[in-house]
C-alpha cells in the first residue's frame, strides 16, 4: 500500500473479481439472515463472525443504474458487503508465505521493462504486487488505491500515471515510486518497502521500520516473497 492511506485505513480492501491464490484466502459468499449478501476472506470466528481486523466496502448500484461502490452503507434497498483485506499485511495472516503460490509470468513483459528503465529488481516489482494486490489488476480500496501496486490518485499523478487501472501504467507508476524509496533509503529493501507501505516520512521519523503491526507484516512478507521470486 503506498503512503497516504496507511495511518487512516489499516487494512487494504480489494475487490477480487480473480480466484484467491490461496486456501487461507479463499473468498467465501456469506447470506445474512437480513437477506444481506458478503463478499468475504477475513477469517470468521468460531461464531460465524467476521473479524473486526477489517474494513468494509458496498457495492450497490445507483439511481443512474451505474455499479458504485462506498465505504459507508447505502441508501438503498439492495447492494452486497464485501469485506477483505490486504494479503499481506493482516498480522494473524495464517498463510505460509514460503509455499503459497507465486504469480509467475503474469505481466512479465511489463515488469521487466519497467525494472529495467528504473533500474529496480523485477522480483521485487513481483513481490510488491503480489502483497499489494494478489496480481489483481481490478483492485480497489474505498479511499482510492487503485490496481496491481495500489497508487493513490495523488501518487499516480506525481508519477506521471493518468490511469491507474491500465495494468501496464500502473506498474510503471508503482515502480516509479519504488525506485524514488530505494533511491532516498541508500537501497534498503526493508526500509524502502517499508516507505511504500506507510510513507518515507514516517520511516524517517522512526529512523527505521515503523513500530506498526501491519507494516513489520508486510516488510516481512514482501522480504520472503522478493527471495522467492528472485530464486525462481
Amino acid at each position: 500500500m503506498i503512503h497516504f492511506r496507511k495511518l487512516a485505513l489499516p487494512f487494504l480492501i480489494a475487490l477480487v473479481w480473480l480466484p484467491a491464490p490461496v486456501a487461507a484466502d479463499t473468498i467465501k459468499r456469506i447470506v445474512h439472515p437480513d437477506g444481506r449478501v458478503e463478499f468475504t476472506n477475513v477469517k470468521t470466528s468460531s461464531r460465524g463472525r467476521a473479524s473486526s481486523k477489517n474494513e468494509t466496502v458496498f457495492r450497490y448500484k445507483d439511481d443512474n443504474g451505474v455499479v458504485a461502490y462506498s465505504g459507508t452503507q447505502p441508501d438503498v434497498a439492495s447492494f452486497d458487503v464485501i469485506s477483505f483485506y490486504c494479503y499481506a499485511c493482516d498480522p494473524d495472516s495464517h498463510v505460509n508465505w514460503r509455499t503459497t503460490p507465486l504469480f509467475t509470468g503474469r505481466y512479465d513483459t511489463e515488469i521487466k521493462t519497467a525494472a529495467l528503465e528504473y533500474g529496480v529488481d523485477p522480483a521485487l516489482v513481483r513481490a510488491v504486487i503480489h502483497a499489494e494486490s494478489a496480481f489483481n489488476e481490478k483492485a480497489l480500496s474505498p479511499v482510492g488505491a487503485q490496481g496491481l501496486m495500489q497508487l493513490m490518485p495523488g501518487t499516480a499523478l506525481e508519477v506521471g500515471v493518468q490511469n491507474a487501472m491500465v495494468a501496464a501504467d500502473n506498474i510503471r507508476g508503482g515502480v516509479t515510486y519504488l525506485a524514488k524509496m530505494l533511491e532516498r533509503f541508500k537501497g534498503n529493501t526493508r526500509l524502502a518497502t517499508a516507505a511504500y507501505n506507510a510513507g518515507p516520512g514516517t520511516v524517517s521519523r522512526y529512523g527505521g521500520i515503523p513500530p506498526y503491526a501491519e507494516t513489520k507484516a508486510y516488510v516481512e512478507r514482501v522480504g520472503i516473497l522478493h527471495e522467492r521470486y528472485a530464486s525462481n
